[in-house]
């Protein structure tokens, strides 16, 4: 495999979705922390040499009514409903919602590297499925690596051992923890990443809309 460029900004994504990739699922929160590369390979550390949260880091976290149901297993893991965000109430996700992911993205410093448990199975494809424009490789992130699922990585982060969903959080929980778990090992994962990272190119959707995509407002 080929080298790619270097990551300058790594952003670490979660999504809560309303099932598994059988039901056609449809997004209910994305959580974005963008970390530029500077803040990974130098962390700050606390009075116990315990690596802190970057002080410049950018966040942004959504929630958005999905067009289908919760399963009951979807509902049980996430903690998220129909109904609970019906009564909030949360827009779908429409072209305004597409468009603040998209947004956020472009401010970063590129080239970007996408970072998500299960990524390749799960998140990339299912945001390649709800931000078609990105499949069509028309402002696409660059490297995307799965570090920590996908081998072989660092010693103690081994392939077929995912780091483990964590309740409760939600999607922004479960960044911060991923960013927490990089920043321990950020020369090694930085270093694998920099070996290992795919191309935004190699995702294809989850599924084809019945309707097709669509990015109106």
């Amino acid at each position: 495999m080929s080298k790619g460029p270097q990551a300058e900004t790594f952003v670490f994504l979660d999504l809560e979705a309303t099932g598994l990739p059988s039901v056609d699922p449809k997004i209910a929160e994305i959580s974005l922390f963008a970390v530029h590369r500077s803040s990974l390979e130098n962390p700050k550390r606390d009075e116990s040499d315990a690596p802190v949260l970057p002080q410049v880091p950018d966040e942004l976290t959504l929630c958005m009514s999905p067009e289908r149901p919760f399963t009951a297993k979807a509902s049980e893991i996430t903690g998220l409903s129909s109904e609970g965000l019906a009564r909030c109430p949360k827009a779908g996700f429409d072209g305004a919602v597409v468009q603040t992911p998209q947004a956020f993205l472009s401010c970063q410093e590129g080239p970007l590297c996408l970072v998500a448990h299960n990524g390749f199975d799960y998140d990339f494809p299912l945001l390649c499925t709800e931000l078609p424009g990105y499949a069509a490789g028309a402002a696409g992130p660059g490297p995307c690596p799965q570090p920590w699922h996908s081998g072989p990585g660092p010693q103690g982060l081994q392939p077929g051992q995912p780091l483990p969903r964590l309740r409760p959080g939600g999607a922004e929980g479960h960044v911060h923890t991923r960013l927490m778990v990089f920043l321990h090992r950020a020369a090694e994962l930085l270093a694998w990443a920099d070996e290992h990272a795919l191309s935004w190119a190699r995702v294809e959707p989850m599924y084809v809309p019945p309707d097709g995509p669509s990015l109106k407002a």
